[in-house]
């Protein structure tokens, strides 16, 4: 069955910066997102198998089984990747109203993920971005691996609605879309009544968001002929620090 999309508006590689600084936000197609990385686009699809191995989501308020996702942390300084201690993902209510306020203890990343030089190459590649943004310095990162499923008839990819994640930059890999119809992205912009709705679908493309100036979500997804799926990668930079329960920080 054919299913009609919006198609997202691509950047090409050299207009990068200048895009985001116009309007918050670039999608990357799959081949400029190897070019800028420096990862093949064989080497970014060999991670594709990796999402079959993902655990469940126990957080969901909203009673869905429909999310599976693995965590980890990094530290990237320059062309430094530095894995962390396993954290708890952690958001306030002012960002994420549904799940905000949680210690989230999710999966870590597969120790042989987080050490592929594909993976490696996509932390660098969006270092320097987050550095070109907002000056060259260290960047507190977090990596999801998502996976949302059909297999209860529906799956919401953002069920927290518009939001922003208090950070710096995100970026939203499409790692594969599988029998499914919806998984529309909406951005807006904070201060202005502009936006634009578009759905991602070639494997390895990326939406780029500058988090200070625009607020984004992804509409529920529903199986076409049998239960489906859609797998990303979200990866978060903030300056500083990560983002934290002030309550367990030390004075």
């Amino acid at each position: 069955m054919s299913i009609q999309t919006l198609q997202p508006p691509l950047t090409h590689a050299s207009d990068l910066r200048e895009r985001i600084e116009q309007q918050g936000f670039a999608v990357l197609s799959a081949e400029s997102v190897a070019q800028l990385s420096g990862a093949s686009l064989a080497a970014l699809q060999h991670l594709e198998s990796t999402w079959t191995s993902l655990s469940p989501d126990q957080y969901l308020k909203d009673g869905g089984r429909y999310r599976y996702r693995r965590h980890s942390s990094y530290v990237i300084n320059a062309d430094d990747v530095t894995l962390v201690e396993h954290r708890a993902h952690w958001q306030p209510l002012s960002y994420n109203a549904l799940h905000g306020g949680m210690h989230r203890w999710f999966e870590p990343v597969e120790s042989h993920v987080s050490q592929d030089p594909a993976w490696q190459a996509l932390l660098r590649f969006l270092g320097r971005v987050a550095s070109e943004m907002h000056g060259a310095q260290t960047w507190f990162t977090e990596a999801h691996q998502f996976r949302i499923d059909t297999a209860g008839g529906i799956g919401r990819p953002t069920p927290e609605g518009a939001h922003r994640d208090g950070v710096h930059l995100v970026a939203v890999f499409m790692v594969g879309r599988h029998h499914i119809k919806g998984g529309e992205t909406r951005v807006f912009n904070m201060t202005t009544p502009f936006g634009q709705r578009f759905t991602l679908s070639q494997p390895w493309s990326v939406l780029l968001l500058d988090d200070e100036r625009v607020i984004h979500e992804t509409t529920p997804i529903q199986p076409t002929d049998e239960n489906g799926c859609r797998d990303t990668l979200v990866v978060t930079l903030r300056a500083k620090a990560f983002l934290d329960d002030p309550a367990m920080l030390k004075v």
